[in-house]
Parts: C-alpha cells; sequence; structure tokens
C-alpha cells in the first residue's frame, strides 16, 4: 500500500471559474493556404494546446474564429505545431500580438519557414520541434474552436535527440505560459519516472 504524507491543513480560497492550468507549453502553429490566389502562411501564438490521444497520435489547439490561421487551419486542413525554446520567447510574443491577415509574422520575428515532410503548412525552422498535423476534427468550444490533429510527422534539431532517438525536453528548453506570463522550466530536479510509485 501507498503512504502518502499527510497534508498539512489549509483553507482553500473560492475563485470566479477561469483558465488556472499552468504550465502551458506556448507553441507556434504554422498554417498555409491560398488568399486572393496566392499563397500565404501564418504562424500564431497558441498556450491552449495539448496531446489528445496517444494512438494515434493526436494533439488539440484551441484559435478564436477570428483569427487569419482559423481560417488557414479550417480550409486547408493541415497544421504544424512547432515547439520553441524559451530563448524564443520575443519571437513568439510578437507573433500573439499581430494580425496575420496584414503583416509577415515570419519576417518580423525573425522566422523562417521551411518544408513539413508529409503536410503542405511550413515548419519554423528555429524551433527544435515540429509536429506535423492533419486536421480529424472540429469542435465549437465557445470562444475558441477546438481543432484536433493528427500527429504525421515529427522533425527535431539534430542537438535535442538523444542516442536512444528520442527527444530530450532539457534540450528544448521549452517556454512555458501561465499568468500571462512566459516562464522557463527549471529541470534540476528528476522526482522520477513513470511508474516508480509502483517499485
Amino acid at each position: 500500500m501507498i503512504h502518502l504524507p499527510d497534508a498539512p491543513a489549509t483553507t482553500k480560497k473560492v475563485l470566479r471559474p477561469a483558465t488556472y492550468l499552468y504550465p502551458l507549453p506556448a507553441v507556434l502553429v504554422s498554417s498555409a493556404g491560398e488568399v486572393d490566389g496566392k499563397r500565404r502562411e501564418n504562424l500564431v501564438t497558441l498556450a491552449w494546446s495539448g496531446i489528445a490521444c496517444s494512438e494515434p497520435p493526436m494533439i488539440s489547439i484551441a484559435v478564436r474564429p477570428s483569427r487569419f490561421s482559423h481560417w488557414l487551419i479550417a480550409s486547408s486542413g493541415e497544421f504544424v505545431v512547432n515547439v520553441p525554446s524559451a530563448a524564443q520567447s520575443r519571437a513568439v510574443d510578437l507573433c500573439g500580438n499581430v494580425s496575420g491577415k496584414d503583416t509577415d509574422k515570419w519576417a518580423l520575428a525573425g522566422l523562417t519557414p521551411a518544408p513539413a515532410k508529409v503536410v503542405g503548412a511550413p515548419i519554423v525552422a528555429e524551433c527544435p520541434v515540429a509536429l506535423e498535423c492533419r486536421l480529424r476534427h472540429t469542435y465549437r468550444a465557445g470562444s475558441h474552436d477546438l481543432f484536433i490533429g493528427e500527429i504525421v510527422a515529427v522533425q527535431a534539431s539534430e542537438e535535442v535527440v538523444d542516442a536512444n532517438g528520442k527527444i530530450d525536453v532539457t534540450r528544448v528548453d521549452p517556454l512555458c505560459y501561465g499568468s500571462g506570463l512566459y516562464w522557463r522550466l527549471d529541470f534540476g530536479q528528476n522526482l522520477g519516472e513513470s511508474g516508480f510509485s509502483l517499485k
């Protein structure tokens, strides 16, 4: 039987319902489509994202319908979730605070579109990890639409891949978001691998 330490008596404060889940990954989602006969590639910064399924591998992203990227994703049926490092926080914030309808966010943020392996949307060359996705489901959640994408290809920079061919999250140094602020995770203490409580 697992013994848990006694929790100190605490008093809870009741808050209004809000998005108090953190840390959240701050990601750059790239998309592409044809607008007025011309190919347009865009970036949007999102923190409302997460793994939705393991078999097949799927990821969820929540996007406001008013966003230019929403239209590109819905019409093309593809997107890429690019995982930036903490060092890229300025570019990530910039891409979340200007509109791609009339601004080239790539040039403004100093980011480079590079070819994806499977989908038509580009990856962000500077980001250490890119998850290429095909749109499988769309759910109207309220202020945001929830896009569920199947991960059909993964590209990772060589320096973040370990000897076993897996992504080492400490080398990625992922950018996080919470309470309106960007954060760097502290990987100083490993608390145990999955399943350690049963050993």
